[in-house]
């Protein structure tokens, strides 16, 4: 293993080129249809995966291989595991591993619905997240954070037709998480593709729905993770997500001030778990299904 000094601030800033690098992958999307509306499968290369539902398409293949471009070009030498083309490891790892999803609301990005980003994460040798960013082109926002560093978020830049150019960078705003009483607030969640695992996590989700004042399904965990984070929602609790759906949104999460719960796995096919990020209540013992015991 070769080694390396880098700050969580320097690995952020890749982490922010880099998923501004997929984002604007996904900005073509309008070339396609240039009023949101839903996309047809054969303009867009789209397959299925593990079922009929769960879609992939160029997009999501075009801004992994964006990301990992701005990666390679700054890390060599660390490791990058992606949604769509799993890890790669270089002959001499520095330690470093990033975990990316290119598309995160891949079915959203069909339909036309704006909750969709590219999301960026960094985890060091000593096993800390350092660094993370979720941009979400179609919402015009971003979210990032960098171990002890704290969490932001701010509206993109508007490019102005006349000049070409960006305008002034909107002030970031420093997050806090969730401020409000979950009874009066918002749960958000999602739910997987397989029936017998997505009604017992219905029923669960409505029984924790006695403790909030209603329900989210945005279509994107990590745009939920975001939303606890500055305080969109009070929670989010989600069974089977993987670790590229949470590993940028985990982070800004905590460096929000929220509380986090990472599934004990990184591989939802190998050890199923919650993702739970704020307060949701009640002891996680009784969720269903049952969540795996921490390490």
């Amino acid at each position: 293993m070769t080694t390396s000094t880098i700050t969580a601030e320097e690995l952020l800033t890749i982490a922010a080129e880099a998923a501004a690098a997929g984002a604007a992958v996904l900005e073509e999307r309008a070339e396609v249809s240039a009023v949101g509306l839903p996309l047809a499968a054969g303009e867009i290369g789209q397959q299925s995966k593990s079922s009929e539902a769960d879609l992939v398409t160029d997009f999501d293949r075009r801004a992994e291989e964006a990301v990992r471009e701005v990666i390679r070009g700054h890390r060599p030498d660390d490791a990058i595991s992606g949604e769509e083309y799993g890890t790669t490891s270089p002959s001499n790892p520095s330690g470093y591993r990033w975990s990316i999803d290119p598309l995160d609301g891949t079915t959203n990005f069909i339909q036309g619905i704006v909750y969709y980003a590219t999301s960026v994460g960094v985890i060091g040798p000593e096993g800390d997240w350092l660094a993370g960013v979720v941009h979400a082109p179609a919402l015009g926002r971003r979210w990032w954070a960098a171990r002890e560093g704290g969490a932001f978020t701010a509206r993109l830049p508007v490019r102005s037709p006349q000049a070409g150019t960006d305008a002034a960078v909107p002030e970031p705003v420093r997050l806090h998480g969730p401020s409000g009483a979950s009874h009066s607030g918002l749960l958000s969640t999602g739910f997987g593709y397989d029936p017998a695992r997505r009604r017992r996590q219905a029923e669960t989700v409505a029984e924790l729905l006695d403790g909030f004042g209603n329900l989210r399904r945005l279509g994107s965990a990590a745009l939920d993770l975001c939303m606890v984070a500055d305080g969109t929602v009070e929670a989010y609790a989600e069974y089977g997500i993987w670790e590229h759906d949470w590993a940028a949104g985990a982070l800004i999460v905590e460096e929000a001030g929220a509380p986090m719960r990472r599934p004990v796995h990184p591989d939802s096919s190998v050890l199923a778990d919650w993702t739970i990020a704020g307060d949701l209540g009640i002891p996680h013992d009784r969720l269903e299904p049952t969540p795996l015991t921490e390490p």
